[in-house]
């Protein structure tokens, strides 16, 4: 599969963004798919994550409240909206797939779930 990000760029403070990852090769509703970011001299992190089966979602505590994970089928697209940005969330997102279903053995939380990344969108928030 491969994976294409997109809808990053530069949004003040208390906005909003989508950012879409559009999948070719696989079907989106069949597999894992997270969200990472990597903020300006840290380490990648965890952002949210929606499951193949039942389309369940998971967000980490930093963004509870403001981003939401969604799947489009028809679309083969998976999305993250981002409301209520704020200069923490300025970092690279990274969407990637669970192929092998690592989600057996591994929490989606975890990078070393996933076997596919797209290429990641600058999110920058200037306050």
């Amino acid at each position: 599969v491969q994976l294409q990000a997109f809808g990053g760029g530069l949004v003040q403070a208390g906005g909003s963004l989508r950012l879409s990852c559009a999948a070719f090769g696989r079907t989106v509703s069949t597999y894992t798919t997270g969200w990472f970011r990597q903020r300006p001299g840290k380490e990648r992190e965890f952002v949210s994550s929606i499951y193949s089966s039942g389309g369940s979602t998971y967000d980490a505590d930093s963004v509870k409240g403001r981003f939401t994970i969604s799947r489009d089928n028809a679309k083969n697209t998976v999305y993250l909206q981002m409301n209520g940005l704020n200069d923490e969330d300025t970092a690279v997102y990274y969407c990637a797939a669970d192929l092998r279903g690592s989600g057996f053995y591994l929490p989606s939380t975890e990078s070393r779930a996933y076997n596919y990344w797209g290429q990641g969108t600058q999110v920058t928030v200037s306050s």
